[in-house]
């Protein structure tokens, strides 16, 4: 790798701060959120047993690495299938998202990247960039598994670099409203519907909400952007990066208009304080019987469904409508299985990458409930995995805007999520802090043209 190339991706990672999901906001088992899509406990590598039942045999182990730990029995399944099938071994590792990117770096610089790993909208122009990916395209172009046209259009972009295909779509994602069923009920209250708009979801929180802060009504941390307050902002007509990229939205008036009422609502102290959720994020003070509801991304099916009392007291609806608008937004967003540039293994790489695209692949993705396939057609058997009301997701698939993004989407969006730390300790208004995202988020992309 060139020099400058190295200096340049060794200087963006200086920059990245802690997020979580597909999302890349503040959820604890991702994202897509994603943040959050949000970091992973660590997990030990784990390493398919399945060459025993495979018809052939292989010298090769290719190394898998990912951030979320939720995933990693089901994932760990589906390749116990691919090593079945073609005798290609797999050794998967589990690295926390805060620690994911800087465990990528020092494999770029060292030459040591997994042989297949994760790819986030928030890095993958980085990576591409920089020579650090396999190019995908011939590959693509030759499959007779993986065809781009079953595969929203919008989820290849972010893995395109210079019209040539860097990752295979693993999986979609879409944001709902998770609430606990047993509050609802103590509480004497109809449990939400898909027609609710965000004013009744107000209603019912400060109903929820006790005075001695044992309880709140809602959840959403500063930096949690795709399964939060993004989805207010495109709800009400707003926009955080303007279509050809060059512009924030932050300043625009409907966005504004639209983060007030957030702001509404951490004035109002139907929230936990800051502190609390950087002490705890959203889905745990939700699993621990803290909160009466979360919106969340599709990537935390795993994480609910393996909380015990989630699985007892909790559900999922559509999020609520823009009473003005009428509109229901869901930011989206999907990873992609990409291979290192200098693997050793590109054939077998290609081979377990085309698998977990494949049509079968994000069938077996879904069915096991790991998270939404990307896959058309293919999402229908996650609703069915779980006991939760999935559908709910599958509905907000009506109104999908792409998660914003750039060239240099980490640095804005963590600076963003900084400036606005500042409405919820009550150091500056929403509308001040909008105007100073939409400055350094300008300049940015700015230096982005040059």
């Amino acid at each position: 790798m060139k020099l400058k190339k190295v200096l340049a991706l060794t200087m963006a990672s200086m920059m990245i701060l802690s997020l979580a999901a597909c999302g890349g906001s503040g959820d604890s088992a991702k994202t897509d959120a994603p943040a959050a899509e949000d970091a992973a406990t660590e997990g030990d590598a784990a390493e398919s047993d399945a060459a025993e039942e495979s018809t052939g045999t292989s010298d090769v182990t290719l190394s898998l690495t990912c951030w979320d730990a939720n995933q990693e029995k089901g994932i760990n399944e589906i390749l116990k299938d691919f090593t079945a099938e073609t005798g290609i071994k797999t050794k998967t590792s589990v690295v926390a998202w805060a620690e994911y990117w800087t465990m990528l770096e020092a494999g770029a610089q060292g030459g040591e990247l997994p042989d297949v790993f994760w790819m986030h909208s928030n890095e993958s122009e980085r990576y591409m960039s920089n020579d650090l990916l396999l190019d995908l395209t011939d590959k693509i172009a030759e499959s007779d598994k993986i065809d781009p046209e079953n595969y929203p259009e919008d989820i290849w972009g972010l893995y395109t670099y210079e019209d040539k295909y860097y990752a295979v779509p693993k999986d979609i994602d879409t944001i709902a409203l998770w609430y606990n069923k047993t509050m609802f009920d103590e509480a004497g209250l109809d449990y939400p519907t898909a027609d609710w708009t965000w004013d009744d979801m107000e209603a019912a929180a400060v109903k929820l909400t006790k005075e001695d802060g044992s309880q709140y009504g809602f959840a959403c941390k500063s930096d949690n952007n795709q399964a939060g307050y993004y989805n207010l902002i495109y709800d009400n007509n707003g926009e955080v990066i303007s279509e050809d990229k060059t512009k924030s939205g932050w300043d625009k008036p409907e966005t504004i208009e639209a983060m007030q009422q957030f702001e509404k609502w951490i004035n109002m102290g139907i929230m936990p304080s800051l502190e609390t959720m950087t002490e705890n994020p959203e889905d745990v003070l939700f699993t621990s019987g803290k909160v009466a509801m979360i919106p969340q991304g599709s990537w935390m099916l795993a994480a609910m469904a393996d909380n015990e009392y989630a699985a007892a007291n909790c559900d999922v609806v559509e999020l609520p409508k823009n009473a003005k608008t009428g509109r229901r937004a869901s930011l989206y967003n999907g990873l992609g299985w990409a291979i290192a540039a200098n693997t050793e293994h590109p054939e077998e790489a290609w081979k377990l990458v085309e698998y977990l695209g494949s049509k079968e692949g994000q069938e077996r993705q879904a069915e096991l409930g790991i998270t939404m396939s990307a896959y058309t057609g293919t999402s229908d058997a996650w609703v069915k995995s779980q006991n939760f009301n999935l559908q709910a997701y599958l509905n907000m698939m009506d109104d999908m805007v792409i998660r914003p993004y750039s060239r240099s989407t980490v640095t804005w969006e963590n600076e963003d999520n900084e400036i606005l730390k500042n409405v919820y300790t009550g150091d500056m208004t929403m509308e001040e802090a909008c105007k100073a995202m939409a400055e350094q988020m300008n300049e940015k992309l700015a230096e982005e043209a040059q």
